[in-house]
């Protein structure tokens, strides 16, 4: 893709989905400053509420947008996707509203644990467990030191898919700092519901049951979709994660993973969350000291 000369990023490529999609390629590769980009533009169109738009999905280095082909041609929007695209720029000063928020998660826990040790014919090494062998490439000592670095910064949620209510998380710190680990070899038929997974260089939690390609972590206690809308977090949409989202996961031990859980059957559990201003320019500009102010907002400090 050809860049920029203005901001240097790259020039977006405009395509057609069938009579009702327009697809929006902004990039090759993913980056922060990348998918800021795809929010601010997302974001602006859907303040604008045009005539005849009927969805729009922001993703990690692109975004799709539904349409009314009958209500609006997808020529005029491609023309207003471009005028927003020019006016959002290098995406300077660009400030999402939105909400941190706690997300509990029990490492090494005994049921992805039993998942990912029925599956090491498909692994990298199937002498090592998933956290291990993730630590190793990594570069460190030991999986407890993988698993503070996994547990110590806050991770950006950059888009929802592969699977309803599925968060895909960027964890915010320095591109060096970034943990990257490949997906297995061949897939699970089996991840549980909750799996707290990690591949490329995203971590996620598996909303639903099925199979799964990423190494496998941890679990959390409580949901991330509720179709039945059981959960107060859930009265307005299945779907909690929203692009966006900060989320910092903290590790829990059995306890306190059983009293969550007792929370979520019963109907009281209701996730730790702070509204937030998330200013890009100082993410990248300083993503240590910044992450320290983002979990000052969440737990007070």
């Amino acid at each position: 893709m050809n860049a920029n000369v203005e901001t240097g990023l790259p020039e977006a490529r405009y395509t057609y989905g069938g009579d009702e999609f327009v697809f929006v390629e902004l990039a090759e590769a993913m980056s922060l400053k990348v998918n800021f980009r795809a929010m601010a533009i997302t974001n602006r169109l859907r303040e604008e509420n045009v005539e005849g738009v009927m969805d729009i999905c922001p993703s990690n280095a692109s975004y799709m947008v539904r349409i009314d082909p009958d209500v609006l041609h997808p020529d005029r929007l491609i023309s207003r996707l471009k005028e927003i695209d020019e006016e959002v720029g290098d995406v300077k000063g660009f400030e999402l509203r939105t909400r941190v928020v706690d997300v509990p998660v029990m490492m090494e826990d005994p049921w992805t644990h039993e998942a990912l040790m029925r599956f090491r014919d498909r692994h990298q090494d199937p002498e090592a467990t998933d956290l291990e062998y993730s630590a190793r490439i990594n570069g460190y000592d030991s999986k407890d030191d993988f698993i503070a670095a996994l547990l110590g910064s806050p991770w950006l949620i950059t888009m929802i898919g592969f699977v309803p209510g599925l968060p895909w998380c960027y964890q915010l710190v320095p591109p060096e700092e970034q943990v990257e680990v490949p997906k297995y070899v061949r897939p699970r038929t089996f991840t549980p519901e909750r799996a707290f997974g990690f591949g490329g260089g995203f971590a996620v939690v598996y909303s639903v049951q099925g199979a799964g390609g990423y190494q496998l972590y941890g679990l959390a206690p409580a949901p991330v979709l509720d179709v039945k809308q059981r959960l107060k977090d859930f009265e307005d949409s299945i779907v909690f994660p929203k692009p966006g989202d900060v989320w910092k996961y903290r590790g829990v031990n059995q306890e306190e993973f059983d009293e969550i859980r007792a929370g979520v059957e019963d109907g009281s559990f209701e996730y730790k969350k702070a509204d937030f201003t998330f200013h890009t320019d100082r993410a990248l500009e300083d993503p240590h000291a910044y992450n320290k102010e983002i979990l000052g907002v969440l737990y007070g400090d």
